[in-house]
């Protein structure tokens, strides 16, 4: 019986157009093979540029963005789509193959209803007639956990929460009843709580539907609990091909083996946490609306040391952070700075207490202005604070640019020439250019590989040992608190539910959030995700 799905020597290139320079021809993927059979889920892992997503896309016979596919051969049930023709090409997209994409917001229109957005593949593609097709989205609304299964399609996309409007892309890519979906990062921007319920469901679905999967992933430890066999990737070629069981427990390639250990050890806390630096007493915040997203929350940050600050989306997690840096003033509550109250609002700060805190966001990319050189944005604070111009300011630059392990060679790049993990430590720089004593890092390795993550998390802390920089580290990575906290504070619905050292927080007894939260990070481990949730449902059968 033939393969589902077979790969075979994949070649995809791209065209690149340097300034003053001819155009190149880029390989983006090169030799990659694998196969996969029905009902099967093949986890495709690796760093940001393996070419994941670039593989999960030519079984679709498609190459986004100038990418093309020009070697080797995409088998589905033994024909090549790439000798198809578009309108065959067009037969198999959306039909055959669906995709679930990592950002479902960005994915369904607003505009209108759920349910006529999950059917409208089946119908375009005349697989079944309304009546069908309105059925079985009902039916894949239960398979997946949905609330209300009867009536969830007459929602709109924004009165749904991130984790429902994920689980209703997968039934849009269910519904046509296709061979094979391709999943693209379904999770990554969902809180580990939601996380653990979509991979429920995902592979809930996938075993009642006999749907095979090709799922695509920076997180080991997510693709251990929904793949039968895992391909590591990095630059474009195959490190390591095996069983999900083989590729966890017995990594035969270095690369993958970093992968397995990645952030397996964590720092030992500060001893003595009473030397306030920041105190944030009875705070309670909100928007011009009235809305109240912190309530009454009191915890302060010790000098030199690190407060994790973690929860689930919508917990207060960043409000906090604006209200320390004064871009949002408290409606009650006071912020105090080595025991001085600090102006409300940012308008209202000194230079100085500007200087004192400094802000690291989630996506470099945002924060930078993508016409402006290393050597303008680095540059920019320290003119602001110091009034540095020309070369003293330059070899200031090349200072940092050497204290965060760059090299001066970065100075005259610019954003877009510069990885992600490069465009993280820039933003450390610039941030360190002020002089500051707290960093408020707001998500700042979210958006990154595990293991380039991990060596943000090492500059860091490299930095907090030689300089005594205190941290507000917010994040919903509880493996990130482990590695790097001296304290931690747990929030929910705007309010502090857990605050302490570390060794306490993360130590029963717990508050049943807390527990949930930490119940739900998902371990290197085949099998987690059913001991999760068999663990969940016995205790809320003894509630």
């Amino acid at each position: 019986m033939p393969e589902l799905l077979s790969v075979r020597n994949l070649k995809i290139e791209a065209t690149s157009y340097p300034p003053g320079e001819p155009p190149k021809t880029i390989t983006i993927v090169e030799g990659v093979s694998f196969d996969l059979s029905k009902g099967q889920v093949l986890g495709l892992i690796g760093e940001s540029g393996a070419g994941k997503s670039t593989i999960g896309l030519s079984a679709m016979a498609y190459g986004r963005g100038g990418v093309r596919i020009t070697g080797g051969e995409v088998l589905l049930d033994g024909e090549n789509i790439l000798a198809l023709g578009k309108s065959g090409i067009r037969k198999v997209r959306g039909a055959r193959v669906c995709y679930v994409a990592q950002s479902a917001a960005a994915a369904f229109n607003p505009a209108h209803r759920l349910g006529d957005q999950v059917i409208e593949a089946s119908l375009k593609h005349g697989l079944m007639s309304r009546e069908e097709a309105k059925k079985r989205a009902v039916y894949l609304f239960g398979v997946l956990g949905l609330p209300d299964p009867e009536h969830f399609g007459d929602r709109y996309p924004h009165q749904v929460s991130g984790g429902q409007l994920q689980r209703a892309m997968t039934a849009m890519a269910l519904c046509p009843n296709p061979e094979l979906i391709v999943f693209d990062e379904p999770t990554t921007a969902l809180d580990v709580t939601t996380q653990i319920d979509v991979l429920a469901a995902i592979k809930h679905a996938i075993e009642e539907t006999d749907t095979a999967a090709l799922y695509i992933t920076h997180d080991l430890a997510v693709v251990a609990q929904i793949s039968d066999d895992i391909m590591v990737l990095r630059h474009g070629k195959t490190v390591e091909y095996g069983t999900a069981q083989q590729i966890i427990e017995a990594p035969v390639e270095e690369y993958t083996r970093a992968l397995v250990n990645v952030r397996q050890t964590g720092k030992e806390e500060a001893a003595d946490q009473s030397n306030t630096l920041i105190k944030v007493e009875h705070v309670t915040a909100g928007y011009p609306n009235g809305f109240k997203v912190l309530h009454d929350v009191s915890l302060h940050l010790p000098k030199g040391q690190t407060l994790a600050i973690v929860g689930e989306s919508g917990s207060g997690k960043s409000t906090l952070a604006r209200v320390i840096t004064g871009l949002l003033p408290p409606q009650e509550g006071t912020v105090s700075f080595e025991g001085q109250p600090l102006p409300k609002a940012l308008k209202d700060r000194s230079r100085d207490d500007l200087r004192r805190i400094q802000l690291i966001y989630q996506m470099a990319d945002t924060a930078m202005n993508p016409r402006q050189t290393v050597r303008d944005i680095i540059g920019r604070p320290l003119t602001f604070y110091y009034g540095l111009h020309g070369a003293a300011k330059t070899a200031r630059v090349k200072e940092l640019l050497e204290q965060i392990e760059m090299g001066s060679g970065f100075v005259d790049r610019y954003p877009a020439e510069l990885s992600g993990g490069q465009k993280q430590r820039v933003a450390i720089a610039r941030a360190l250019a002020a002089k500051p004593e707290v960093l408020l890092c707001d998500e700042p390795t979210s958006a990154l590989d595990p293991l380039v993550a991990e060596g943000i998390l090492k500059l860091l802390m490299r930095l907090q040992a030689e300089t005594q920089l205190s941290y507000v580290f917010i994040t919903h990575d509880i493996a990130i608190v482990r590695a790097i906290a001296d304290s931690v504070a747990v929030m929910h619905r705007g309010r502090l539910v857990r605050f302490g050292p570390k060794s306490k927080v993360l130590a029963p007894p717990f508050d049943d959030y807390t527990d949930l939260l930490l119940k739900s990070v998902p371990e290197m481990e085949i099998g987690w995700l059913e001991k999760a949730l068999a663990t969940r449902k016995m205790e809320s059968a003894g509630n």
